[in-house]
C-alpha cells in the first residue's frame, strides 16, 4: 500500500504558488471553484484513502503539528470531499470535523499567520455550516481578512467576503441551504422551491 499523502502534499496541490502570488491565486480559482471531472478524478485517486484516515483520527494528529498541517486537514475534509463525492450527500459527511478543526484553530489564532489564500480555506467550513452563528463568524473572519490583505490579494478577498455574505443571507432566510435538499433527501418548502427556480440559486 502506498504511503498516505502528507500535509505539504495537500498544500502544494491546492494552494501552491497562490500562497504568495495573487496572479497564481487567480489562476487557481479554476481549480478551486470550477467543476471539473478531471480534477475530481485526480483528487479521488490521490486523496480518498487520506480522507478515510483523517476521519479516523489522523486529522487530530495533523492539527497538533501546527497551523499549516491543520489547514491541510481542513482542505482535505472540507474541499476534497466536495470534489470526490460531488453530486452526493456524502460530499458533506466530513463537514463537522472540518468545522471543529477550523474553530479550534481560531481559538488559538492559528489563522493569523497564514497567507490570504490559506486563510480563505481555513474559514470555508464556517461558510459551509448551516448554523447562523457559524455564518456570522465566517463573515467576520472574511471581513478581517479583507482588511489585512496585501493589496494584490484584495480583489480575491473582497470576492470571498461577498460569497460569505450571500451564504449567510441564505441561512438567515431558510435556516439551511436549499440546494442541498435533494442530495440530503430533505423536502423543499414552498419558499425553497421558488428560490431554487431562480437563475443562479445555490452555490
Amino acid at each position: 500500500m502506498a504511503p498516505l499523502p502528507r500535509p505539504q502534499d495537500v498544500l502544494d496541490d491546492w494552494i501552491g504558488a497562490a500562497r504568495d502570488n495573487a496572479e497564481a491565486a487567480d489562476e487557481k480559482n479554476k481549480l478551486w471553484f470550477t467543476k471539473s471531472f478531471a480534477t475530481d478524478s485526480y483528487l479521488a485517486e490521490t486523496y480518498l484513502d487520506l480522507l478515510v484516515a483523517l476521519a479516523n483520527g489522523l486529522a487530530e494528529d495533523w492539527a497538533a503539528q501546527g497551523a499549516r498541517p491543520r489547514l491541510a486537514a481542513i482542505i482535505a475534509l472540507d474541499q476534497f470531499s466536495r470534489n470526490i463525492f460531488r453530486d452526493s450527500g456524502l460530499s458533506f459527511r466530513h463537514d463537522r470535523l472540518a468545522l471543529d478543526l477550523c474553530k479550534h484553530g481560531l481559538n488559538t489564532r492559528q489563522d493569523e499567520g497564514l497567507s490570504e489564500a490559506e486563510r480563505i480555506f481555513f474559514y470555508l467550513p464556517l461558510e459551509h455550516s448551516e448554523q447562523m452563528s457559524d455564518q456570522e463568524t465566517a463573515v467576520a473572519c472574511f471581513s478581517r481578512l479583507l482588511e489585512a490583505a496585501r493589496e494584490p490579494f484584495k480583489p480575491l478577498c473582497e470576492n470571498t467576503l461577498n460569497y460569505a455574505i450571500r451564504h449567510r443571507d441564505v441561512i438567515e432566510q431558510f435556516g439551511r441551504f436549499p440546494h442541498r435538499n435533494t442530495l440530503l433527501r430533505r423536502r423543499n418548502t414552498p419558499e425553497e422551491i421558488v428560490y431554487l427556480a431562480q437563475p443562479g440559486a445555490g452555490f
